[in-house]
């Protein structure tokens, strides 16, 4: 390790986050020294890129001895303390970790697919060589979430977790909800803003929040999560109608990620497009901010909120994983990281889950279609609040036509059992549409 007052950073990824990191750093790496008992400078001493000659054009104020294009070069270095790695994937990524823990070199990882995905490898290797992973910028951006619930929270049984952790797509359904836009537009509209990437894939399809979950939920029960077991779906079929449907019913539709504990020790983990009652603070959540409402049994309800991207927001959580991490070296007892304390736990199949539903049919506009679509619920004991098939102002002879169902409290595997049986009629032409309504009660 180097000098007391200087710990030597090895940054994996130049990109936006990485990048900020460097300006973070650069701005308030005195007043960082000031606070950090010891006085400790933090100093980026290499830096991991892709294409040397890019890097150099771009950051003309990083000196050119600093990039390297060999992450054994960046692990290996002895002037590297720390290593941070931000180039995302799972592949790369593993192995830097990987190599880092091996040479006992603190991580600090910005990575929720690399956690979610490969944790339990990562931490049985920290575990084996007593050399943490810092990781708050995986979930949430700027808000402070994971060290909330590692440490303010060490003392309660976490009951739940409901949040809206994906900025893109809450900006997105923003949109359509304030602008009257269709998704494509809105999609476009936050492509050219920045605020997604121009492959908006695990965005809009829901993996990246489902990522996130999955790691506050390893750290809130205590076993390593498989992502094949819990349930995405994403916003890519949300249309004008099912916004304009929930604004008349009083809900605001947002993508939500549900965590809750049940009384059998099952843990139910979902993330899907939801109506939520206008009278939660969830509902209020706009732009590209997050918000985690977190339940315990001793705090009760705590909400956390912030911008859960950007190069700023998210530099910020990275640079407090930093010292953190400096804080904690060469000391065993500093150990954080997620260490599952459980071998295993029981993910609550999607089928046994309850809510109630809005569902939307494409059909063919004809008399009997409700009947018919209310004979199969029925059959399958699922009780209908409400149907509705808006007409449309300019085409009101429409052969083809939306039909909206509104379904009592029930389990969703008795409601897709039913949707089967409905898609089999002729006169539903696609998949129905299904939403959660919640009442976050």
């Amino acid at each position: 390790m180097n000098s007391c007052s200087s710990i030597g950073i090895g940054l994996a990824g130049f990109g936006t986050v990485g990048s900020g990191v460097w300006n973070t750093l650069q701005r308030n790496g005195k007043l960082i020294s000031e606070r950090t008992a010891g006085g400790t400078l933090l100093e980026i001493v290499r830096i991991l890129v892709r294409d040397l000659h890019k890097s150099r054009a771009t950051h003309e104020d990083v000196p050119t001895e600093l990039f390297t294009t060999d992450w054994h070069a960046l692990v290996n270095d002895p002037a590297v303390d720390i290593v941070v790695e931000l180039i995302g994937g799972t592949t790369d990524a593993f192995e830097i970790v990987a190599a880092a823990l091996r040479a006992k070199k603190p991580v600090v990882t910005g990575n929720k697919a690399l956690l979610a995905e490969r944790g339990r490898e990562l931490f049985a290797l920290s575990l084996e060589h007593d050399t943490p992973i810092h990781f708050e910028a995986a979930v949430a951006g700027g808000i402070p979430i994971i060290r909330t619930v590692q440490d303010s929270f060490i003392g309660n049984r976490i009951l739940s977790f409901s949040g809206i952790i994906n900025g893109t797509s809450n900006y997105i359904l923003g949109r359509m909800t304030d602008a009257g836009l269709t998704f494509e537009e809105a999609l476009g509209e936050a492509q050219a803003l920045g605020y997604a990437e121009a492959d908006p894939a695990l965005d809009v399809n829901g993996w990246d929040a489902a990522h996130k979950a999955i790691l506050l939920a390893t750290l809130a029960y205590g076993f390593p999560i498989d992502p094949k077991e819990i349930h995405v779906s994403g916003i890519d079929q949300v249309r004008p109608t099912d916004i304009h449907f929930a604004k008349s019913l009083g809900y605001a539709v947002k993508l939500l990620a549900v965590i809750r504990e049940h009384e059998d020790g099952s843990v139910e983990l979902r993330l899907q497009p939801s109506f939520i009652p206008k009278s939660n603070i969830l509902a209020s959540v706009h732009g590209v901010f997050n918000a985690v409402a977190v339940h315990g049994d001793a705090a009760g309800e705590s909400l956390f909120y912030g911008r859960g991207a950007g190069q700023d927001p998210t530099a910020s959580s990275v640079v407090a994983d930093l010292v953190e991490a400096a804080r904690s070296l060469g000391q065993a007892s500093g150990h954080r990281g997620f260490l599952p304390y459980r071998e295993s736990g029981r993910i609550m199949p999607v089928s046994e889950t309850s809510t109630a539903y809005y569902v939307r049919f494409d059909v063919t506009d004809r008399p009997g279609v409700i009947a018919e679509i209310a004979k199969i619920l029925a059959e399958h004991r699922i009780g209908i609040s409400g149907t509705h098939s808006p007409v449309n102002p300019n085409n009101p002879d429409a052969a083809f036509v939306d039909m909206v169902f509104l379904l009592h409290t029930c389990p969703f595997g008795q409601l897709q059992e039913a949707l089967l049986e409905v898609k089999a009629l002729d006169c539903v032409n696609s998949s129905p549409v299904v939403f959660r309504i919640e009442s976050l009660s």
